[in-house]
C-alpha cells in the first residue's frame, strides 16, 4: 500500500493532487507541524525533518517533485507522464522551473507580508519578491501562447507541478492579470477535480 505523510497545506498537497489524478489506492497519514515530524519514526523516514513522505511498499522518497516524477513515470498512464524522452525533459524542466524561478519568491511574499510575527513583517522585502515574480511570470504567459499545456496536448504532471507551486499566488492575493493566459491556465489547473479533493485533505 502507497502511503503519502503530509498535509495539504504544505508541499504535500501536489503530492495528494497527483495520487488523485493517478487514481492509485493509497493511505494519506495526516502529519503535519505540530511537531510530528521531529518524532524519531519520522525523522527515521525523512532526516530532514520535513513532509511529505511517501512509503511505497518500502520504497522511500522524499521532496515533494521528485516524489510526483516518481509516482507518474511509476504509475502513470494515458499520456499523464510524456512518452518520450524529449518530453519527459520539458517536464523535469518546467517542474525545476517552477521550484527555482517562482516558489522562492511566492515564499518569500508568504512569510514576509503574511506569516511572519507582525514585528518580524518586511513589507519591503514582501514587495521586491513580488516584482520578482513578474518575469517568471510573463515567461509562462509567453510560452502559453497558443498552447493549453506546457507538454503535448493534454494535462500532465508538468501542468500539475507548476501549477500547484504557482497556486502560492491566490493565497499571497498576487496581482496576475498582466498575464492573462499564465493566469487562465492556472485557474483551469486548479479547478480540477483531484486538486479539488486533495486540497480538502488535512
Amino acid at each position: 500500500m502507497i502511503k503519502l505523510y503530509g498535509t495539504s497545506m504544505s508541499r504535500s498537497g501536489r503530492c495528494l493532487w497527483a495520487l488523485e489524478e493517478l487514481g492509485v489506492k493509497y493511505e494519506h497519514v495526516p502529519t503535519g507541524f505540530d511537531g510530528a515530524t521531529r518524532k524519531p519514526e519520522h525523522l527515521k523516514m525523512n532526516p530532514n525533518g520535513h513532509v511529505p513522505v511517501l512509503d511505497d511498499n518500502g520504497t522511500i522518497l522524499w521532496e515533494s517533485m521528485a516524489i510526483n516524477l516518481y509516482l507518474t513515470e511509476k504509475y502513470g498512464k494515458d499520456g499523464f507522464w510524456p512518452a518520450t524522452v524529449e518530453a519527459r525533459g520539458r517536464t523535469n524542466q518546467w517542474s525545476f522551473w517552477a521550484m527555482t524561478e517562482a516558489e522562492p519568491h511566492l515564499v518569500a511574499i508568504m512569510m514576509k507580508r503574511m506569516f511572519a510575527p507582525p514585528d518580524q513583517r518586511d513589507e519591503k522585502a514582501a514587495a521586491n519578491a513580488e516584482a520578482a515574480l513578474k518575469a517568471p511570470f510573463k515567461v509562462l504567459d509567453d510560452y502559453l501562447q497558443g498552447r493549453e499545456h506546457l507538454v503535448g496536448n493534454q494535462f500532465t504532471i508538468a501542468d500539475l507541478n507548476v501549477a500547484s507551486v504557482l497556486s502560492l499566488a491566490h493565497l499571497v492575493q498576487l496581482d496576475t492579470s498582466a498575464t492573462p493566459t499564465a493566469n487562465a491556465f492556472l485557474q483551469k489547473s486548479l479547478a480540477r477535480p483531484a486538486n479539488q479533493k486533495a486540497s480538502k485533505m488535512k
